[in-house]
C-alpha cells in the first residue's frame, strides 16, 4: 500500500512546484508518448499483483483446513446438533457432548457434518470456522502447541438455543490425555442408534457427557440418514425436523433458518 501512496504523496507537491510554482516545467504540445512514464504506470501495479498473487497462493494453501499437518492424527468425527455438539473417537472408542479433549502437539483431523440444518464449527483461539452441512462432511486439521481449555461454539444462526450453543475444548500433554481417555472408556453409557435419535431431539444440554462405548459406523449413519435408499433413516430425519419446529426453544425463523 505505501509504495502506491508515497509516491503520491512526494509526487503531487513535486509536480505543483515544478510546473506552477517554479515555473521550470518544459512546454511540449506535441507530445504524447513516454516509455518511461508508461513502466511506471504499469510496471509497478503488475509486480504488486504478482507479489500479492504469489502470497495469498501460498497462503491459501498453507491454511487449507484440508492440510494435514502430521503423521499419525487424532480422528474425531463431529456431529452438529440442536444445540449441543457431539464428539465421537473412533480410535478410542468414546464419545462426548460439548466437551473436545485434545492431545497437545499432537495434530488432529476433525471429520464435521451437522445431524440437522447448517452450523459453523469454530474454537476461534485454535481454529477457524467451517460449516457443516446435513448429508456432507467437511474436513478440519488442527495442531494445539499450548495446553489450557478454550472456548468452541457454534456461529450460525438455529434458532432460540443458539445463544447457549458452545463446547469447552481441553488441550492437555499425552499422559493426561491418555488417562482422560481411560477413565472415558470405564462409563457405563453406550452411544448406539438409539440413544443418537433420543441426542436428536433439540435440547439445551447443561453439562458435557461422556459415553464409554460407541457403536461401529455411528457417524456413517447420521450421513445416510440424508441420503437416497434408507427410508427408516430418512423418516427419523424428517420427524426430528418437525419437532425442532415446534420445540419451545425453536422459533419459526430459526426453524426456517
Amino acid at each position: 500500500m505505501l509504495i502506491v501512496v508515497v509516491p503520491i504523496f512526494i509526487l503531487v507537491p513535486w509536480v505543483l512546484w515544478r510546473y506552477r510554482r517554479g515555473g521550470r516545467g518544459a512546454y511540449r504540445p506535441d507530445w504524447d508518448f513516454s516509455w518511461g512514464n508508461e513502466a511506471v504506470l504499469w510496471g509497478v501495479p503488475i509486480v504488486l499483483i504478482i507479489v500479492l498473487s504469489s502470497a495469498l497462493w501460498a497462503h491459501a494453501h498453507k491454511y487449507d483446513p484440508f492440510r494435514p499437518l502430521g503423521a499419525d492424527p487424532l480422528e474425531i468425527e463431529v456431529v452438529s446438533l440442536d444445540w449441543k455438539f457431539l464428539f465421537i473417537y473412533p480410535q478410542q472408542g468414546i464419545a462426548t457432548v460439548d466437551y473436545l479433549a485434545l492431545e497437545q502437539d499432537r495434530p488432529v483431523r476433525l471429520k464435521l457434518t451437522s445431524g440437522t440444518v447448517m452450523q459453523s464449527f469454530m474454537i476461534p483461539q485454535l481454529a477457524g470456522q467451517i460449516y457443516t452441512m446435513a448429508g456432507m462432511t467437511t474436513q478440519l486439521n488442527l495442531l494445539a502447541d499450548r495446553a489450557g481449555e478454550y472456548l468452541g461454539r457454534n456461529t450460525q444462526y438455529n434458532g432460540n438455543g443458539f445463544a447457549t450453543q458452545s463446547f469447552r475444548t481441553a488441550v492437555m500433554p499425552k499422559s493426561q490425555f491418555d488417562n482422560w481417555v481411560h477413565n472415558t472408556q470405564k462409563k457405563e453409557q453406550t452411544l448406539d442408534l438409539t440413544a443418537y435419535e433420543e441426542m436428536l431431539k433439540p435440547s439445551i444440554e447443561h453439562a458435557p457427557r461422556y459415553f464409554g462405548t460407541v457403536e461401529a459406523g455411528l457417524f456413517d449413519h447420521v450421513l445416510a440418514s440424508f441420503t437416497s435408499g434408507h427410508s427408516h433413516s430418512n423418516g427419523r430425519a424428517a420427524e426430528v425436523i418437525s419437532e425442532r419446529e415446534h420445540h419451545p426453544y425453536t422459533s419459526h425463523k430459526g426453524a426456517e433458518q
